[in-house]
């Protein structure tokens, strides 16, 4: 196959031209509970998930970004269906994240504002790539932990003074105009996620000269994040619209002229 390259085409199609164990890394936001406007195409959700199965390597990672509508009274319990299906078909789920927004749009109804999505880490196997985000210890350390034993009496363990630690694994970004990304042609895609989601998520799971796959490329963040990141890609999108939007975004980086995130 092509690599760096969008194919105009339903994701199924491309993934059927690529070898078992192909891909190290998939970062995706599906089209789920019909909240974007993918003009009229049909997603079809098993057959895709079992196909990212195959193509994936042992080791590799999905990143699946999704919610759910809320539909006559009730949410739709998508996220959890699709996280219970990859478990089903042989993904490990790996990690539950939330993409917290910290400017969300209102919403309406007896419920609070809807603030955030769930970034599920699948693997196929464990992964084989984790470059942790990490940051200083608000207290440089602890020189004792407090722990409960199988009785419930209280303990104290004796651990390694450290400065630093992981983050945790909700990650809050703002969104909206100008924030999500400086690219205006982006905006004309209705929903596009921050390209420091990406950046995060795609430095994390693997490392420089690993293909990054996107089936659902929409405005391209996928692509030009994993592209100045040193990684080769590769995207599926079935919108001809989109896939124009995500070129005249990445004609800049394949002209090598300078962009930054």
């Amino acid at each position: 196959m092509e690599l760096n390259k969008i194919y105009n085409e339903n994701s199924l199609a491309t993934m059927r031209q690529m070898p078992d164990n192909f891909i190290d890394m998939v970062l995706t936001s599906p089209p789920y509970d019909n909240l974007r406007d993918y003009k009229g195409y049909f997603f079809q959700f098993e057959s895709i998930a079992k196909e990212l199965f195959r193509i994936l390597k042992m080791g590799g990672v999905i990143i699946w970004v999704v919610g759910d509508a809320s539909e006559n009274g009730s949410e739709t319990g998508t996220s959890f269906r699709q996280a219970l299906f990859f478990k089903k078909i042989g993904f490990n789920l790996n990690d539950t994240m939330i993409y917290y927004k910290n400017n969300p749009m209102p919403t309406s109804g007896p419920r609070y504002h809807q603030h955030f999505e769930f970034m599920f880490c699948f693997s196929k196997g464990q992964p084989k790539t984790f470059n942790p985000i990490i940051e200083k210890c608000k207290y440089n350390g602890l020189a004792n932990m407090k722990n409960r034993g199988i009785k419930g009496e209280l303990n104290y363990k004796k651990v390694e003074r450290t400065t630093e630690k992981k983050i945790g694994n909700v990650f809050f970004y703002s969104v909206g105009g100008g924030i999500s990304t400086k690219d205006k042609v982006a905006y004309n895609h209705p929903a596009i996620f921050p390209e420091q989601l990406a950046l995060d998520q795609i430095k994390t799971w693997s490392n420089e000269n690993d293909l990054i796959y996107d089936p659902f490329l929409g405005s391209g963040t996928t692509a030009k994040v994993a592209h100045l990141l040193n990684r080769k890609w590769i995207g599926s999108e079935i919108s001809k619209e989109y896939v124009e939007i995500t070129e005249k975004r990445l004609e800049p980086i394949l002209n090598n002229l300078f962009v930054k995130i």
